[in-house]
């Protein structure tokens, strides 16, 4: 049981320093040698990039965060597998009500690490990518269904906020309607929940009129006297 329960938590904090690795800070620092946290939303997001240094920038830390959040996800699949295969579940453990709780935890670790990542200091992005590739990894139909919803809303909007909080929203529905484990469900209710959490600042900008939309492109001197600016 020791051994079995070390691997557990083993995994989850092999999801959560998944989750943590700052691949926006990391690609902007490296092509424009400016921190992130210091411009426009302060976010190390895809979209945060977007609006710094354009589409593929922008949507190669789309990428790469959500795998991410897959990595996380198959690391507890396979973790289950290689317990299996080598007798290190106990038999007091049932491992079919166990994997999705595993499963579950994984998910939550990876956002939590992408939000607040242990190697910037506990700041972070708003985890809609990570979560994308979650929601994939659990169920593709659920996490094609979520981006779908999150497409949809961003074509008939041109705002992206808007867009991840549908999404997020979208990913608690799904997760009844496709009548999935009970810990999936609670996923998408906590992991929605805290998505939305994480856009507080975006939802008073949409309240104000004031949430930029797809392709305003501003130029990062600017940004950065934003962020001052809102952080005065």
């Amino acid at each position: 049981m020791t051994t079995w329960l070390s691997l557990c938590g083993a995994i989850l904090v092999a999801a959560y320093l998944l989750g943590s690795i700052p691949t926006g800070y990391t690609l902007v620092k490296l092509l424009k040698g400016i921190d992130i946290r210091e411009v426009g939303s302060g976010s190390t997001g895809a979209t945060n990039v977007l609006r710094t240094l354009g589409k593929g920038p922008g949507a190669f830390v789309l990428l790469v965060d959500s795998l991410k959040g897959v990595s996380s996800i198959f690391l507890a699949y396979w973790l289950f597998t290689f317990s299996s295969n080598n007798d290190l579940i106990p038999a007091t453990v049932n491992a079919e009500l166990w994997q999705p709780i595993i499963v579950t935890l994984a998910g939550l670790a990876a956002i939590l690490g992408h939000s607040k990542s242990i190697f910037l200091g506990f700041k972070g992005g708003k985890s809609v990518a990570t979560s994308l590739g979650i929601l994939l990894a659990m169920n593709w139909q659920i996490g094609l269904a979520t981006f779908t919803v999150f497409g949809l809303v961003v074509a008939i909007s041109r705002i992206v906020s808007l867009s991840s909080i549908c999404g997020a929203i979208a990913a608690s529905i799904l997760m009844i309607l496709f009548k999935q484990p009970l810990p999936y469900i609670l996923f998408g209710i906590a992991g929605g929940l805290y998505v939305i959490i994480r856009h507080r600042s975006n939802i008073e900008r949409l309240l104000a009129g004031t949430e930029p939309k797809l392709g305003q492109k501003v130029s990062v001197e600017t940004e950065t006297e934003q962020t001052v600016s809102s952080a005065g």
